[in-house]
């Protein structure tokens, strides 16, 4: 018998919840729609079909419903509920009024609930608007006459869903598409590099390095404020610079002349005549920290780049301010020059490569796949390419668009330096004092080097701001933030057999951008 009362309760709670959305129905509708009774009682059928015909009759045993008809003091109360089986008309008994608002009393008109006829229900069906899913499924691409006409109207309106539908569910158009992706060809063997000298004698972080034409020394810019120039080699010092006031960040000794030039976060950028080791010119202009400079290898043209978002040419021999190349929103951290087009590459802390062109001072195209600050930039010395540095990717491009290559991932860390050398060895240097080796080709990391730091030094000074090939590329140079000047030669001990490619053709994990 309990059993019987709480399924009665069951359905009389079902039942409740039902009226309740009538009602709800009837007060939203009755506001916005005028229609005569039948066609209102046809709409209620359809709806109580299509949402609750799976509770609206459900099975109660006649037994139990018997048994719960003759309780005294039933929970219902005045309330009753008939079932109506296959017939298609019930009784609503009770003071809660059907389809009306509650406690409003029963009338003959609402006291019977007809149950709807199938073809009445298909014919309503028919004559309702159509749903919203119908309407956007109906819909197609604007055509060209359209857009014409609207002026882009059209396609504004194009539902999002569809242009999902449209790029997903191409089938087998989409299928050829998917073809399996390419595999990473076998990288070229590069035998490993191997510490070969650590020179000391800075008394700061080591900034900058440049390696003097003849391949008979070299020179490093530090935080000391002063320039070194090294025998590369014994790897002892033949000569100290002084003149800045502040870090030297960036040097470069000219092929055409016997110059050097240098530049530093105190503004300043110096033409030192080695012949009398002095500074013979000043190039005044920026405004803040001067990051970098190159010089130009066909013309006597220098480019400096500064935290005051800007780089400059100049003419080394007047001093003239040729162009100011303005369009970065950042610091621009790194430049390049080279003979063929684009002359000038830069990169910026606002994560974008500008190609520039030299002769109208203006942008020829700027690359924005970097999504943090662009540090480095290498050319390859034999291929019309480059790649660029970033804690997000090592990028690599084509010239002379900056049509995006490939990436390098797996140096996880702020990228400061890139090197390579005509074999395709790629160098990558980073703050955390990481050294990553590349093949240029295949983007395979051969090898990683974490080398200790001076001692004396502390552990947290570890971090690599330079690294350069020598010009015979069979050194590596680096300047680090443990004061050294690391120098690496490749182990000619090794050979394929006893360090061979620890490579497999796996699917490439590259992004496109």
């Amino acid at each position: 018998m309990t059993e019987d009362v709480q399924k009665h309760s069951v359905h009389t709670l079902v039942f409740r919840s039902l009226k309740r959305t009538h009602d709800m129905f009837v007060s939203d509708h009755a506001k916005s729609v005028s229609m005569d009774d039948e066609s209102f009682k046809l709409k209620m059928g359809v709806k109580l079909k299509a949402d609750y015909g799976a509770v609206l009759h459900m099975p109660v045993l006649k037994e139990g419903k018997d048994r719960v008809s003759q309780l005294p003091g039933s929970l219902h109360g005045h309330q009753s509920y008939t079932q109506p089986g296959d017939v298609p008309e019930y009784l609503i008994t009770g003071t809660h009024a059907y389809p009306s608002g509650p406690g409003v009393a029963l009338t003959a008109d609402t006291k019977m609930h007809r149950n709807p006829s199938e073809g009445g229900v298909h014919s309503m069906a028919l004559a309702l608007p159509p749903s919203q899913a119908r309407q956007e499924a109906s819909r197609t691409a604007a055509g060209v006459a359209d857009i014409h006409r609207h002026a882009g109207g059209a396609e504004r309106s194009h539902p999002p869903s569809t242009a999902v539908s449209l790029l997903e569910g191409g089938g087998t158009r989409n299928s050829s598409l998917m073809r399996k992706a390419p595999t990473m060809p076998k990288p070229q063997w590069h035998p490993p590099w191997k510490l070969f000298r650590v020179i000391s004698g800075h008394l700061g972080w080591v900034r900058s390095i440049a390696v003097e034409p003849g391949n008979q020394w070299f020179v490093t810019g530090s935080a000391d404020r002063t320039i070194k120039i090294w025998d590369l080699a014994s790897g002892k010092l033949k000569l100290s610079l002084t003149g800045h006031i502040s870090t030297v960040r960036g040097v470069a000794v000219s092929s055409r002349s016997p110059y050097l030039f240098s530049c530093g976060e105190d503004k300043q950028v110096k033409c030192w005549d080695l012949e009398y080791n002095k500074v013979i010119r000043h190039y005044h202009g920026h405004l803040s920290a001067v990051y970098d400079l190159d010089l130009h290898p066909t013309i006597d043209v220098l480019v400096t780049c500064s935290r005051d978002a800007t780089a400059r040419v100049w003419d080394i021999r007047t001093k003239a301010n040729v162009h100011t190349l303005t369009g970065h929103t950042n610091t621009v951290a790194t430049v390049r020059c080279q003979a063929a087009e684009p002359q000038v590459i830069t990169g910026s802390h606002d994560s974008t490569i500008r190609l520039w062109d030299l002769i109208a001072g203006k942008t020829r195209a700027t690359l924005t796949n970097h999504k943090k600050s662009v540090r480095t930039i290498v050319l390859h010395p034999r291929q019309y390419t480059f790649a660029s540095g970033s804690a997000d990717n090592i990028k690599q491009w084509m010239f002379p668009d900056g049509n995006f290559i490939q990436n390098l991932s797996g140096h996880n860390a702020i990228i400061n330096t890139l090197a390579v050398n005509s074999d395709g060895v790629l160098v990558s240097g980073a703050d955390n004092g990481t050294i990553h080796m590349w093949d240029w080709r295949t983007g395979y990391n051969f090898q990683r080097i974490h080398a200790a730091v001076q001692p004396g030094s502390l552990d947290s000074e570890s971090g690599i701001f330079a690294c350069m090939f020598d010009h015979s590329e069979s050194r590596l140079i680096t300047a680090e933030a443990d004061k050294t000047i690391k120098v690496y030669k490749e182990d000619d001990t090794a050979t394929e057999e006893s360090h061979p490619i620890n490579w497999k053709p796996e699917i490439l994990k590259r992004k496109r951008f």
